[in-house]
């Protein structure tokens, strides 16, 4: 059955996964905090998306999806109302990415080795089942990536395992294979694939890659 989707976050992210989703045949409404950025929004998802704010979108979704930077990611949860969030699914596709600049190409995070971002919106939505995912690639490959044939691999992790399945089926539809590493804790190891990620970008400006598990 369709799944309704809501998307806190107006970021290019949001909109890519967004435009995604209606591909597939979801129903998405697709939430900001700028009330400017509306008609904008609805242009960029060719109006096929209902815009609201964060509230509505968490409302709406029975999957929802948070986009925001990092560094907003625990108020855009206040904001979109914690209540709203429980018992569904969060594909949590953030990364604590520091306001600081790049040292050589390598991020700088505001969580340590043994954080990470999700554990601590877990902390907040106690009742929500958050999935890591989407934050190991750019916007321009989350969506069917052509990669000749080769599917990538999306390293996911949550405590929730029907809320795994989901975002799996969703990954599949998308074009990656899902690579389960765990409980919340696995996102200590897969938020850091970000920084990873970006290296090639920062210095040599190629952003299309991805990762590739390999099993023997």
């Amino acid at each position: 059955m369709t799944k309704k989707i809501g998307i806190i976050g107006s970021g290019i992210v949001g909109r890519t996964l967004a435009n995604g989703f209606i591909k597939h045949g979801y129903d998405v409404t697709i939430g900001t905090n700028t009330a400017s950025k509306r008609d904008d929004l609805q242009a960029k998802t060719n109006g096929k998306a209902t815009v609201g704010s964060f509230e509505d979108a968490a409302t709406f979704g029975e999957i929802v999806v948070l986009t925001t930077k990092g560094t907003a990611a625990e108020a855009a949860l206040r904001s979109a109302g914690i209540a709203n969030l429980n018992g569904k699914t969060v594909i949590d596709t953030t990364n604590p990415i520091a306001d600081a600049p790049p040292v050589k190409g390598v991020l700088q995070y505001f969580t340590s080795q043994n954080d990470s971002l999700m554990e601590r919106l877990q902390a907040i939505a106690t009742e929500a089942h958050f999935v890591k995912a989407f934050c190991s690639v750019g916007n321009a490959v989350m969506v069917n990536p052509d990669f000749n044939g080769v599917q990538p691999t999306m390293f996911i992790c949550g405590n929730d395992e029907g809320a795994k399945r989901e975002v799996t089926a969703i990954l599949e539809q998308f074009g990656f294979e899902a690579a389960d590493m765990g409980g919340v804790e696995g996102a200590r190891a897969i938020e850091p694939l970000c920084i990873l990620w970006c290296i090639p970008g920062f210095l040599t400006n190629s952003w299309t890659h991805a990762f590739k598990l390999l099993k023997a």
